[in-house]
């Protein structure tokens, strides 16, 4: 019932169908995040390989194609956070203001300007990767591998939100069960739920990451952890909108630094 609940919840595929979901079980779904990046990560992995493997698309337009099969296939659940987040912060002045400027449904200025500025980077980002394997080494000049760049986005997107998840173990929610968005808290995962949230979250990093480049694994860490002490001072706690958020921008640090780690 948890598992159809998280499916449910992060995505917008018609699973309510098959059966009516209790209330509560909404509030323990986020030890399942990660596990739900096994999806969402393998889809766009999957129509990134289509469209630049079977379908010879040029690489910017094929993960332009899975940007937003993954958009449709979330609601855009997350972009939504990280706008509101960015309104949220950059235009309060008080914890108030800033929690109703995050509330309110209307996007800003600043949700706006950041919205742009994180799509810019996220498309970008495979460019990276280009440019590094384009750059001669010893004389010989290398073929940029595909999968490298598959198996980035599918470890990026299962351990940003494993990350992410543990926003609900470190700091308190911010608003009351009755002003929530969706009227409901995430309840702290116990020792068990905390394990199984690591072992979705980093097993695709201890299947498909060599050793050497574990290190990356520590920057999405250090991303989220940065965005906590922000939230602790701003709102003393966290909202839907700050998991959101700290998921898209911890897995933007890993595409980042695994694509400037090749040059």
């Amino acid at each position: 019932m948890r598992l159809l609940a998280a499916l449910t919840f992060f995505t917008r595929l018609p699973f309510w169908r098959i059966r009516e979901i209790p209330a509560d079980k909404f509030k323990r779904v986020v030890p399942l995040w990660p596990l739900m990046g096994w999806l969402t990560g393998g889809v766009t992995v999957g129509v990134l390989l289509l469209c630049a493997d079977l379908l010879s698309m040029p690489l910017t337009l094929a993960w332009i194609f899975a940007i937003i099969v993954r958009l449709l296939l979330t609601g855009a659940l997350h972009e939504d956070g990280l706008a509101d987040f960015i309104d949220g912060f950059g235009g309060g002045t008080s914890r108030e203001r800033t929690l109703a400027i995050m509330k309110d449904s209307h996007i800003g200025t600043y949700g706006v300007i950041g919205l742009i500025l994180y799509f810019a980077l996220l498309i970008c980002f495979p460019t990276f990767f280009i440019d590094a394997f384009a750059q001669p080494k010893s004389g010989i000049l290398y073929e940029f591998p595909l999968s490298h760049l598959c198996c980035i986005v599918f470890i990026g997107d299962c351990w940003g939100k494993c990350c992410a998840a543990q926003l609900i173990n470190f700091l308190p929610y911010a608003r009351t069960e009755e002003t929530a968005k969706n009227k409901t808290v995430y309840e702290r995962m116990t020792l068990p739920e905390l394990l199984l949230c690591f072992f979705f979250g980093l097993m695709p990093a201890f299947l498909l990451l060599p050793l050497r480049t574990w290190w990356m694994l520590a920057v999405p860490l250090a991303v989220t952890g940065l965005l906590a002490l922000l939230m602790k001072r701003k709102i003393q706690g966290y909202t839907g909108d700050c998991c959101g958020a700290a998921f898209l921008l911890s897995e933007l640090s890993f595409f980042l630094t695994a694509a400037l780690s090749y040059f």
